[in-house]
């Protein structure tokens, strides 16, 4: 079979399907070792039926890696997530079946940090509500009065590689920071630039929260309608991480309160993004999802999916391995 010019005979080589589409640099570097199928744009369908010679396979978010697939890919040892999140693979199934998962955790932070602080600056000072006025003809500067972000507290809702970027540039901001994580110590927020705080306390003193963090049962609707309540009043959202961490309704509805004075989002509970109370409110700013959509993210995400895909064919350490394979399966075993 011939894949967008590419054969699926190896000649011994590993097959590495490349699902979906990634910087030349991915395919680059595979190609030094591994027999590449560049896949991208095909259904479904016709990915299953390319994928029962493929040793490896690499994904962004638009491929489910389930159960259905795993089974068409007998041959299948390394999955690779060209990105953080890895919502659409089953990683208890894929270990199970004896296949090594990885994605690329630190590709994407600095350009998820600087969107992260774009979408607080743009949401400060009503920067897309001025443009937009602008392109329609007008000239009303009375009506995009914002606030300064200097002097100001930041709540930051995990303070792990992304948020601890946010911190170190909030205080070129002359901002204080503080960090609500159970998984760090006040050492390490301090070393951060941030106080470590409880999340009650968090939301009593920010004047902006920005989200930080993955979704897990624990962090679902974790700011909700009892959260902005006990949140200062006037506080401004802002979340570059993962949707259904906010819940969007209540937020909608603290918006139009007063209680919170606006919002920034990236992300959100269903993508995408089809309408909704949010999208109605004037006060936030929505973006489809852009944290990672820089070249160079895309660039550095390409070439580390590859790095670790190679390394799990071959045998060597993967350290951005998400599971651990059941050595008894092997794919001949399956």
């Amino acid at each position: 079979m011939i894949v967008k010019g590419v054969a699926m005979e190896s000649d011994g080589l590993p097959v590495v399907v490349i699902a979906e589409a990634l910087a030349a640099g991915c395919a680059e570097y595979l190609r030094e070792t591994c027999e590449v199928v560049e896949a991208a744009g095909l259904s479904r369908a016709e990915l299953l039926e390319i994928l029962p010679e493929a040793e490896g396979l690499i994904v962004r978010s638009g491929t489910r890696v389930d159960m259905e697939l795993l089974e068409a890919a007998p041959r299948l040892r390394v999955v690779g997530r060209a990105g953080v999140g890895v919502d659409n693979i089953d990683l208890e199934a894929a270990a199970r079946l004896g296949v090594l998962a990885a994605n690329t955790p630190f590709a994407n932070s600095v350009s998820a940090a600087e969107h992260a602080f774009a979408l607080m600056l743009s949401q400060a000072r009503n920067i897309p509500a001025a443009d937009a006025s602008m392109r329609s003809g007008a000239w009303n500067r009375a009506a995009f009065k914002g606030v300064e972000l200097h002097g100001k507290t930041l709540g930051l809702v995990g303070l792990g590689r992304i948020g601890a970027l946010v911190a170190a540039r909030a205080s070129a901001f002359d901002m204080r920071v503080l960090a609500y994580d159970p998984y760090i110590t006040a050492e390490q927020a301090r070393n951060a630039g941030a106080e470590l705080s409880a999340l009650d306390d968090l939301l009593a003193r920010s004047d902006f929260i920005s989200l930080h963090l993955p979704r897990t049962p624990e962090t679902e609707n974790l700011l909700d309608g009892e959260a902005f309540a006990k949140a200062k009043p006037g506080v401004r959202i802002v979340n570059a991480s993962r949707g259904g961490i906010i819940d969007e309704a209540a937020l909608a509805e603290a918006v139009r309160s007063g209680q919170v004075a606006g919002a920034a989002l990236d992300v959100y509970a269903e993508e995408p993004l089809s309408g909704g109370p949010l999208v109605e409110l004037p006060q936030v700013v929505l973006t489809p999802h852009l944290g990672a959509s820089t070249v160079e993210a895309q660039d550095k995400a390409a070439l580390q999916v590859a790095e670790a895909v190679a390394a799990g064919l071959f045998g060597r350490p993967v350290p951005t391995a998400l599971n651990n394979p059941d050595p008894r399966r092997t794919p001949s075993g399956r």
